[in-house]
């Protein structure tokens, strides 16, 4: 009898053992299913994080979960991105890019090229650029690389005439020729919609006009080509351009899915790169 009782006893020492055993590892497959890698990227809303929600499924499916953090300006992103508040931003062009780190003395790296978003003159008050006054005033971006590009764009059509050193960079004191006498002013780039009412003309980045609901393609009265340099970037840390989850990112940014979206969402106002 007591024979019995200790193997009985035995036996679900045993048992429990087992249990405790197969407990054990469920927690464990649990956790690989949820524990998912986290890039977290700055982002402004139009399209940047139109064009990241994209890849969202794609990413995850690689267990890389994309946290999107949405930014209105074009300075806090650079700033998050040297603090590793995130991983990356999706918002700016090369020359911005390079401006700004010069600027700020901090070290940000160009990972890809993504799309072009032509810089456009938009108007309330005239339906040709050669409706403009003498005189007329026009609003464009505060900051200097897209203040000297929308200089740039005024160059090229044949407007104003600058310098030959006045670079990427180039200011109203660069002007040499200004047939019209056209006054310029300065503004934050992401209030430049909002200054159609007060001005004869604006320059926009085409993010800003997407989000005031103006359609480059249809309502700018002037507008940079597809073939123009300043094509949007993925900008990282440098030590991170050999990060496998980075690269995983790039390969979901550059891929036909996000080529065909760009094509048939912005209907050229936005002109993929890759």
């Amino acid at each position: 009898m007591k024979r019995n009782i200790l193997l009985i006893t035995l036996s679900l020492l045993i048992l429990s053992i087992g249990l405790v055993g197969c407990t054990g590892k469920t927690p464990d497959k649990e956790i690989s299913k949820t524990d998912d890698a986290v890039l977290k990227i700055g982002a402004t809303p139009v399209p940047h994080v139109e064009i990241l929600n994209v890849i969202k499924p794609k990413l995850e499916e690689k267990g890389i979960r994309l946290e999107i953090i949405e930014f209105t300006d074009y300075v806090k992103p650079n700033l998050s991105l040297n603090e590793k508040e995130i991983d990356a931003n999706f918002f700016q062009h090369a020359p911005y890019m390079e401006s700004f780190a010069k600027e700020h003395n901090i070290e940000l790296f160009n990972a890809a090229k993504i799309h072009v978003e032509p810089l456009g003159l938009y108007s309330k008050k005239i339906k040709s650029i050669d409706e403009l006054k003498d005189g007329s005033i026009i609003s464009i971006p505060n900051d200097p690389t897209n203040g000297g590009r929308a200089l740039l764009l005024l160059k090229s059509k044949g407007y104003i005439k600058l310098k030959e050193d006045a670079g990427l960079e180039a200011t109203d004191k660069d002007i040499i020729e200004n047939p019209k006498n056209l006054v310029f002013k300065p503004i934050d780039a992401a209030q430049l919609p909002r200054t159609l009412d007060d001005v004869d003309a604006a320059i926009i980045n085409t993010n800003y006009a997407l989000e005031a609901s103006l359609n480059p393609s249809n309502d700018a009265l002037l507008i940079e080509g597809s073939d123009s340099p300043y094509a949007n970037i993925l900008t990282i840390r440098p030590e991170d351009k050999d990060n496998a989850n980075i690269k995983a990112l790039i390969d979901a940014l550059q891929s036909d899915e996000v080529k065909e979206f760009i094509e048939k969402q912005y209907k050229g106002a936005i002109v993929p790169v890759f």
